[in-house]
């Protein structure tokens, strides 16, 4: 019931902020947002705020509307319903000054392949109509910035996934935007150009650069991310910063115990007074509770002897998967 009181009071607030105007510490603003494609909503009247030199994300899994708000968010697509304010703008009406302010980067890269890495970053820089001395010298510092000097003269083709992430990343800082826009930032990349990644948003962010994120990952939603929302079906159904998400919908740990083939179920029946809540996986029982090394010494006690168990701190994927279920979606 606490859970379910807390969401509704975090849902309740976000409703009283409609209508309220734009700070100056708002970059973005939506109240009552709603996109719509023929018959079906996307979109489905949701309400937030990014400010000024944060690190916001979207959470949700696929089809929940992230990429529908991104779109809007970054002019590409109109809006259909409610209001949206970017950098204090309706991008309805002023889609292309917005545009010459944010950055854009794509789930997937959309690099001149044959082009070399400096080119690519020069050839960007001349759509906005910035003089070529100046367009040299912002070249320069953004391959420093991405860790790409060395591969300067390297046609982009040659390059590995985690290069070509960090040049696409580095396209998109040309015109020094106040806003920069990044969908699923590090996807398919390696543990190692994942954090370089990271590393480089993060000094963004230092920079005072806004970023606004979607991504599948909750270690780097919870690394990277001062608030975030949780989207499900194109409503937000969770919104705050992630230590105030895993604080209101789970618990402080975790405990998870394999038992054998087909008797998880069995023993999830014996382990329901043990915890606040417990699930039941294929290949593992969980237990949510406050002190996991409690709940397993309770379960020894009544008898139960798993065939391996630990206990781990709560995590947003816990906060995930309690608010958008398991079940896969295409």
């Amino acid at each position: 019931m606490q859970h379910a009181e807390a969401r509704q009071e975090d849902l309740s607030a976000s409703r009283e902020g409609r209508g309220r105007p734009a700070t100056r510490d708002e970059v973005v603003v939506a109240r009552h947002l709603e996109k719509r494609f023929g018959d079906f909503v996307a979109v489905d009247g949701i309400d937030f705020s990014v400010e000024r030199g944060e690190v916001f994300g979207f959470l949700g899994p696929n089809g929940a509307g992230k990429t529908s708000t991104m779109r809007m968010v970054s002019c590409l697509s109109p809006v259909s319903g409610g209001e949206l304010s970017v950098l204090g703008m309706e991008p309805n009406a002023h889609g292309p000054e917005i545009r010459r302010r944010l950055g854009l980067v794509p789930q997937d890269d959309t690099l001149d392949l044959e082009l070399s890495v400096r080119d690519n970053l020069y050839l960007y820089g001349r759509y906005f109509d910035l003089p070529r001395r100046e367009v040299r010298q912002r070249v320069e510092r953004l391959l420093e910035f991405a860790h790409l000097s060395e591969k300067g003269d390297e046609e982009v083709d040659n390059l590995s996934g985690g290069m070509k992430r960090r040049l696409t990343i580095a396209r998109a800082l040309i015109s020094e935007p106040e806003l920069v826009i990044l969908d699923e930032p590090t996807t398919g990349l390696d543990p190692q150009a994942r954090h370089l990644l990271w590393d480089r948003l993060y000094r963004l962010k230092q920079e005072g650069v806004t970023l606004v994120i979607t991504t599948h990952y909750m270690d780097e939603a919870e690394q990277l991310c001062d608030r975030l929302v949780v989207m499900d079906k194109g409503k937000i159904v969770a919104a705050g910063s992630p230590r105030q998400l895993i604080d209101t919908y789970s618990t402080r740990e975790v405990a998870e115990l394999r038992f054998g083939v087909d008797e998880n179920a069995a023993a999830a029946e014996r382990l329901a007074e043990l915890a606040a809540r417990v699930e039941v996986l294929p290949d593992r029982v969980l237990l949510y509770t406050d002190d996991g090394d409690e709940a397993l010494r309770a379960a020894l006690g009544l008898g139960l002897r798993p065939e391996a168990s630990l206990v781990r701190r709560s995590s947003l994927e816990d906060v995930f998967l309690r608010l958008t279920g398991r079940s896969l979606v295409d």
